[in-house]
This record gives C-alpha cells, structure tokens and sequence, in this order.
C-alpha cells in the first residue's frame, strides 16, 4: 500500500479532555486508593495517562487511556456503553479483585471480568506500552486492557485470534466523535479460510484486503521503515499481527473510524499527527465495487471491466456505470481439457465462497482438479503461502478482483475455449497456438457426430416404420407422460413471474394448474445449466422407477425444441431451507416445533433407506440438502432433484469419478476430494442436514466468535464437552424432548465422521431414531470439521475431553 503523508484533521480529543483534571504521582491502583472523576494515573514514562474523560459537547464520562502528548488521542475506553452520566463515581478494585467503575449510588457499570481472583490484594498499573495490567496478590496476570481493545491499536496489542485464550481481538469504531460506544464498523483479521484484514459494516463485508503470503496481506503492503515495522503471525494456535516501534521519539495509533476508514496515524515531539497510510486506499477497494465477475482498475476510465468469457449482466446499468450486477458468463462452462485458463499476477485473489484448499498441491495438481470439476471456475497457487505449495479453487461467482500495483500470487480463470479463441486479454497470447489445432478437432468431431447420428436414426427410422413411432417408442421406454409445450405454458401462465417458486442451479421451478384441476410443479432446465442431455434422461429413467411417500412424484415431461422440462407433484410447502433457515419466531422457522422437525428427520431418512436398499434400483443421491427436501401439506418431507444420483450395482460398494457435482457444505471428504462416493457420501450429507435441522443454522455459513470450527466441528465440541443441548435452534424454546434431540444430534455427528467406514447405514440411523433404548457410540471427529482448510494427505483432530 502507498504510504501518504499528507496532513491529518484529527478528532479533537483535546476538548475530551478540558475538564479538571489531578494527576496522581503513581501509575498503580489498589484496594485502599480508589481513582476519581478528575484524578489520572500516569505511566512511569509519562507516554499515557488513565483516568476518565467527556468526548466533545458529551455531559457522559467513559473511563480511558490516551497518550499525553498534545493534541491527546484516545487509545481505549473501558464502559463504552455505560457511561457515568455525572462527575460522581470513579473507579476501585472491587472485593473480588476486578477492576470496576461504579456510579454515584455505588452501582456497578463496568467490570473488568466475570471471574474472582483473590481475596482483595490485587494492584492495577498502567505501563508506558499503554496497557493496564491487573495483577493479583502473587503478581501474576488476571487482565490486561491489551486482550480488550475497544477501536485502536497500539504497538505491543495485538489483534487477531489466540486458540489458548480463546480471543478474537478486534477494532469496533466509535458511533461519532461524541459517543464512544460502539459502532457500525468492525476491523481485524478473518481466519475463517486464511487470514485477511478485513472492514465488517454489521455483519456484512464492507473491505477485504487479500490473503496474507508472507509478504503482504493482498493489496495492503505496508513496508517497514525506520519508525516502526509490523510482525506477523499465523500458524495453528494464532493468528495475529502488531506493531512495534523501533524509536522512542515516535507514537503510533491505529484506529477504525466512525465512517468505516482504517487509519494508521503517526506523531513525533515536534510534528502534528500524520497519516501513515488508509484503507479502503482507493474506489477499487471498496468490496465488489464492480460486482461479480468483473475487474477494478483504478487506473481506467471507468473503473470496471468483465474478466474474459463474461458480459455484462445488465448493459444498460453498466453503460450507466452503475457495476453492482457485475457481469456473467457468455458462455456455459464445460468440463473441456479444451477450455483455457487465463493467468493473472496482477489480481488480488477473489473472496472466499464456495471455495476450496490444500495446501500440498503442486499447480499442475491444482489445474488439474480445477478441469475435472465443471464448476470450478478459478484456481490460483502462491508458493509463499505455505512451504510445501497451495492450491485455491473457486466454484461460485468471482467477487471483489481488483488489478494491484504488487502482487505475487498467480491466479487462471476459466474461459471457455469458444470466448477464448476471440479473446485478447493478459495471457492469452501463450495458448495463441492452440486455436488452429482445437478449431480443426472441434470441426472433424462435429462432422463424425453428425454422420454417426444420422446412421443410428435412420436405422431406427427404418425399424421402427418412421419418425412419428420412434418417437413412441421413446416415450414407452421412459414409463411416464409426456407434456406438450402448449399445456405447459397454459398450466404456468407462460412461465409468468408470479408463478415462479423456485430457482436451482439447473434453472427456475414454475407453480401451474392443468385444465383437470391437477397441481404441478414445472421444473424448466436453464440453456446455461449443467444438467443437460444426459442428466436430464438419468433424472428421468432413475424417478420413474422410484415410488416412495419420501420421494418427490415424477408426472412426466416436456421436450420443445432445445427446451427440456420436468412435470413433479405440486410440494405446497415448498423447501425444507425456507423453513429451518427462516430465523424468525414469526415466520415460517416459527411454525417447525421439535415434534415435526424429528419426523421431517425421520422421513428424509426412510426416503433414503428406501432408495439405498429397497428400491428396484440401488440409488446414490450425491446431492442431499435442505433445498432439495420438500414438504407437502401435511409437512411430510420428500426427497427431490435427482439430476445427479446414480444407479449402483449390488456388489458395487464404492465408485470413482472425474467429475465432482454437489453442493459444498453437504458433501462427504472422499468424495469432495477424491470423488469417490458410495452410500455412506449420502449418510453424510444427511447427518449434515440432521444438525441443520436441530440448530437451524446452515453448516456453509456458520460462524462461532471463539473459533474457527463448523457447524459440524461445533457440535462435536459440544456433544464432547457435555454441553450438547446448546446447539438447539432457539426458536424451539421448550418444546423439544431433550432424549430426542440429544440422541439426533449424536446420530447426525455419527453420520459425519471422517472416515465411511465409521459412519452406520441408513438402516441403522432408523433404528437409532425409532428405539429410545438404543445405545449410541460416541462419534469420531466429523469431516470437513473446520472452516480454515483441509488437506486431501493428511487430516488431524485434537481430541477434546468432557468438563
């Protein structure tokens, strides 16, 4: 990042600090000396002063730190949202050893910790670092202001994440230049994939800065100079990074503003504060400024251009410079050795959804994976990330890619091989000779393809007596109705808006009503959409011959031209999703008590029994979730999609492919990794969503401040330290059989265990939720259990014991 110098307005904390004030010659506080309204504590340096001070035009008083030299800066504050609303009260250690701020009626408004230390002998102090130190009778330390920071940082604090002490250090912005309590913005380091500075405006995304490789975190390079450097430290137990002055003759603050702007401000004795360097630096910095699947330049008039292979989303808006739909592809993505991978080293790496990481692969191994998976749609590799190499792979939209001044990672994104022969972009040149070889295949292909086809349909054009009987000779072999496009379009109002119910990844889901009176549900494959010819006759054949109360009903189908639609029984409860990830007591999350959450359980459960054993065919779902279980109008749960289920042989235990499809967050580590999958892939994802059901979370998006674990990883914490029900959806209050609701959560942690082999059948899983009296094994650690990463060589877990 640049370094600007240029004059900083600052707050004036000078007016904070014009009341009277008595400084006391000490920077120790103790049971016997209680420290008012105007009296300071002064470090032994003279660098800070602690005492209590009223911000601006405020007639409230917050007890804080400042450096004492002029104009004064805040560096912390202690009640930020109980303030002493007069010059009464002060602060004294308590009888339980706790720092605590009391009011004028001898009230406490503040408190350094919950916990008792000693019996009334320990001693507060404030250092020259700034921080303050509460020691008790013996001198060791029980808190300090360091582990606590409220919107600066100074050199010595750290912020970041500490697995022993189970602390997030985080910056909170002040809500004005008059009210210290807490703001809108948060800054500090996200480790939940790997570790970047980021601004949080509530809870959503307002900066990111990149990954940290050893040399800078994405775009923010701040090089180290003769007043101060910054440490970083990232490894299994922290997470963290500081400052640290190399002089005594200079200060430093770091603060996030009340405005969301993260500012490092640096004095010396004779000049004013300056600003060292910002962040958001720049408009390109500001997260998804051009929306998905665009870059930022700064540089350019205007700023935002689609990466290869995409347009514009809406080319008016973007025409209008308004970039915040970002651009989509101009072509469907393929699983091609064909498609070209165009390479960047000049981009900040995408936000991290949907995303995956090992960080032991080679970048051939890692292009590799990305060509055998149709959704991947990027991959990158950084040597300085980790020692042994890396691998990054996105599958979902490419969001917040900005063009850097300095960069070392090396990212190639996807580009179909039609975009990339018209292409001219970065990176293209080097696969310049590859066009005129792929163009000649691609025309031979299509020619033998055509000559092929038109020799089988002629001899089935011969044996059959014509077009018109191979036509139904198709239909009988597909066992179900066949739909014209006229009913359809009748039944769905020709596809009306208001009729739609639904969108997957294979396109929308339309409401409609034949002339009979009959309710159906239209499910209209996108042209975009990764399900073509062969998925759409495999959901067909596969659905025909399955007729079960848990399954969804196939009615028939439609093929018009190149459209293809699928005709299901009218579900009219919709999805499971809309229901356990609703969030609120008033509305549809309100209306799913413990009783018939455990029976949705329990049918999803006989739908998947009956599909693995009881079937004509033995059938491998591969994508189990919440958006593809159904609810009728009783509430009964019914198993849909199966576009991408397979048809096992009954010595077939397991089975091995290429191409990887399904959703992140419900698929099983052998099959995500390696893409082997077999029945218990399925018993994975539905412990998955077993615990999705219990706490009403979904497993992608769950997020727990004291660490870093998953849904699943959370629950295994839990369930290991006996505090099991704590996982329970609020929402159900006390409506739950506690019996229940413990043996579910330990079946859903039995059926995500790492390896297949550990995991039951689904006829076990039955017969666990149907018999009160069966004993459970305690579950091993569950796959894919943390949030940061995963490794396809190794995976370790720390076995946690019971309190």
């Amino acid at each position: 990042m640049k370094i600007y110098l240029s004059a900083f307005v600052c707050f004036i904390f000078s007016c904070m600090l014009s009341r009277v004030e008595i400084s006391i010659a000490t920077d120790t506080l103790t049971i016997s000396g209680p420290l008012t309204i105007n009296e300071t504590l002064i470090s032994r340096g003279g660098k800070f002063h602690l005492g209590f001070f009223s911000p601006g035009i405020s007639n409230n008083y917050y007890l804080g730190i400042w450096y004492a030299i002029a104009p004064a800066k805040v560096v912390w504050v202690a009640n930020r949202e109980n303030p002493l609303n007069d010059a009464s009260g002060g602060l004294s250690i308590g009888d339980d050893g706790n720092l605590v701020i009391l009011d004028k009626s001898g009230q406490s408004v503040w408190k350094s910790s919950n916990m008792t230390y000693i019996n009334g002998g320990s001693v507060a102090q404030i250092l020259d670092s700034g921080n303050v130190e509460l020691r008790d009778e013996t001198g060791t330390l029980v808190w300090q202001s360091f582990d606590h920071p409220s919107h600066a940082m100074i050199p010595g604090m750290k912020l970041g994440w500490n697995s022993k002490t189970g602390l997030h250090l985080n910056l909170t912005s002040w809500k004005s230049s008059d009210d210290p309590s807490p703001g809108e913005y948060t800054y500090g380091i996200d480790t939940k994939v790997q570790a970047e500075l980021v601004i949080w405006k509530g809870s959503s995304t307002f900066y990111r800065s990149g990954p940290w490789n050893k040399i800078s975190f994405g775009e923010v390079y701040v090089p180290n100079s003769l007043l101060f450097n910054m440490s970083v430290k990232l490894d299994a137990e922290d997470a963290y990074y500081e400052y640290n002055m190399l002089g005594t003759t200079t200060f430093l603050i770091a603060t996030i503003s009340d405005d969301g702007v993260f500012q490092l401000l640096l004095k010396n004795d004779v000049a004013d504060w300056v600003m060292a360097f910002v962040m958001p630096q720049v408009s390109c910095s500001n997260y998804m400024r051009c929306g998905p699947n665009s870059v930022c330049i700064e540089e350019d008039s205007p700023y935002c251009s689609c990466m290869t292979g995409y347009i514009p989303k809406n080319p008016k808006e973007w025409h209008d410079q308004v970039w915040s739909g970002g651009c989509i592809g101009q072509s469907q993505l393929s699983c091609s050795t064909l498609d070209n991978y165009e390479e960047h080293s000049d981009l900040k790496l995408p936000a991290f959804s949907l995303f995956f990481v090992n960080t032991s692969m080679s970048l051939e191994e890692c292009r590799a994976e990305c060509i055998n998976n149709c959704t991947c749609k990027a991959y990158a590799s950084s040597y300085l990330l980790w020692d042994e190499g890396g691998c990054f792979l996105w599958f979902e939209d490419l969001v917040d890619v900005m063009k850097l001044e300095f960069s070392i990672n090396h990212l190639f994104i996807r580009v179909p091989i039609l975009d990339s022969i018209s292409a001219s972009a970065p990176g293209y040149s080097k696969n310049r000779w590859r066009i005129p070889v792929i163009v000649v295949m691609n025309i031979a292909s299509t020619f033998l393809l055509l000559v092929v086809i038109f020799l089988i349909w002629t001899r089935k054009y011969q044996r059959k007596g014509g077009a018109y009987s191979s036509k139904k000779g198709d239909e009988k072999n597909l066992e179900l109705s066949s739909y014209d496009i006229v009913t359809i379009e009748r039944a769905t109002q020709s596809f009306s808006d208001m009729n739609k119910i639904g969108e997957g990844g294979f396109g929308p889901v339309y409401k409609g009503k034949l002339s009979c009176g009959e309710e159906i549900a239209v499910k209209r494959l996108s042209e975009t959409s990764c399900q073509g010819v062969n998925e759409f006759k495999n959901e067909v054949m596969l659905i025909t011959k399955l007729q079960h109360r848990n399954l969804v009903r196939l009615l028939g189908c439609c093929i018009h031209d190149e459209e293809k639609m699928l005709i299901y029984e009218y579900m009219a409860n919709g999805s499971l999703d809309s229901y356990i990830f609703d969030g609120s007591k008033h509305t549809k999350s309100g209306l799913l008590e413990w009783k018939r959450r455990f029976a949705i359980i329990g049918g999803i459960a006989r739908g998947l029994l009956y599909i693995h054993h009881d079937s004509r065919l033995r059938i491998i779902h591969r994508d189990l979730k919440a958006s593809n279980v159904l609810l009728d109008t009783e509430m009964n749960p019914k198993i849909s999609d199966f576009g991408m289920a397979r048809a096992f042989r009954e010595e077939q235990l397991a089975i091995k492919t290429k191409r990887v499809a399904g959703t992140f967050g419900y698929m099983s580590p052998e099959y995500a990794i390696d893409g082997v999958y077999s029945m218990k892939s399925d018993v994975f994802s539905f412990g998955v969503l077993v615990l999705e059901i219990v706490s009403g979370t979904r497993n992608s998006q769950f997020h727990h401040p004291d660490h870093d674990f998953n849904l699943l990883g959370h629950a295994w914490k839990l369930l290991m330290e006996g505090r099991a029900l704590q996982l329970i959806d609020p929402l159900m209050e006390d409506s739950f059989s506690i019996s229940e609701v413990l043996r579910c959560i330990q079946i859903g942690l039995l059926c995500v265990q790492q390896r297949p082999e550990d995991r039951p059948t689904m006829s076990s899983v039955l017969l666990m939720l149907d018999n009160d009296s069966a004993v459970l094994q305690q579950p091993n650690c569950p796959g894919f259990f943390t949030e940061r990463s995963f490794n396809q060589n190794e995976a370790t877990c720390t076995m946690l014991e019971g309190r």
